[in-house]
């Protein structure tokens, strides 16, 4: 998100909204799907009663980066090929990992960037390192954020390149709640299965990608794998069902990290494809589509990714 996005995000949650609003409501679903803009909305069951305050929770991301510290930027050659439609998980099969679930805690920072490495190992490694990092270490060890209360997806990467992540089965099981850090300098065994060796999976580098430059982003994709991107979530985005998303209604919640796999269009609107981290039973089986070359919500504004170090 850009530094004027984050502002009006700020000032929206002070000033437009209370903490105990709900966040969705029958009438924002009925004007999205009366107002015919391209995508459908329902309410899901288990926010139908959620508020503003809970909402948030759902969310935890700072921005891609911090703006008066930018990480690098991959200057990426785009592609003469690229095609009209591309999904990762049909360009390598078994590579691209399930759809996850963040629960109650802000911590899809950690998500989006150990989704999108767990991915980027199997593809470097024709699927012989197909792997699930540990998005628990992540908000339990990544001092640069702060766990459930949110995080700089570049902070994750940079921690990635610097540690590296063991395995969801070598760390331990996610818990949607941050605890003490159980690994250190010196840590040679798996924290959850002592006696087996823990392996460190890093990242090669950390870096961002030209902002707003479509052309890159699907050449970084097409070539290494997804990438994690931040954007900013309004209150429509929770209703979300199928179709390809822009904003349409509601006030600004926070922002939010989730997974690029993909692109393509659907009817005359060129989409993104991606892997939200609220479980399957949100949006088209946890995936959605939004809208591309507009920088929709701010979603190419910040995006962050490294390679894997094989």
């Amino acid at each position: 998100m850009s530094p004027i996005l984050l502002l009006v995000v700020t000032a929206a949650l002070g000033s437009c909204s209370s903490a105990k609003e709900l966040v969705v409501s029958e009438e924002l679903v009925t004007k999205v799907n009366i107002l015919n803009v391209g995508w459908q909305a329902k309410i899901y069951p288990r926010f139908q009663k959620m508020t503003f305050e809970q909402a948030e929770m759902m969310l935890g991301s700072n921005g891609g980066w911090p703006r008066d510290n930018p990480p690098p930027v991959h200057r990426v050659q785009p592609a003469d090929n690229i095609p009209t439609n591309f999904d990762a998980r049909e360009q390598w099969p078994g590579s691209i990992h399930p759809i996850r679930n963040q629960g109650a805690c802000g911590s899809c920072w950690a998500f989006g960037a150990s989704e999108t490495l767990s991915d980027r190992f199997a593809i470097a490694s024709q699927n012989k390192i197909n792997v699930v990092l540990s998005a628990q270490q992540l908000v339990d060890c990544n001092t640069k954020n702060t766990g459930c209360k949110g995080g700089w997806p570049i902070q994750a990467w940079n921690y990635m390149r610097d540690v590296g992540l063991l395995t969801e089965q070598c760390y331990g099981p996610y818990y949607a709640k941050q605890y003490q850090c159980r690994i250190n300098a010196n840590t040679t065994q798996c924290p959850y299965e002592p006696g087996y060796p823990a392996r460190f999976y890093k990242a090669k580098n950390a870096y961002s990608l030209p902002a707003k430059n479509v052309e890159a982003v699907q050449t970084e994709i097409m070539t290494y794998g997804p990438v994690e991107a931040d954007f900013t979530v309004y209150q429509d985005f929770f209703a979300y069902r199928s179709g390809v998303y822009m904003h349409a209604t509601g006030k600004a919640v926070g922002g939010h990290a989730i997974k690029i796999i993909g692109w393509g269009t659907e009817g005359n609107e060129d989409y993104w494809l991606c892997a939200n981290s609220w479980g399957g039973n949100w949006g088209m089986n946890g995936f959605f589509k939004i809208r591309r070359g507009s920088d929709e919500c701010g979603i190419e504004d910040g995006i962050t990714a490294g390679q894997a170090l094989v």
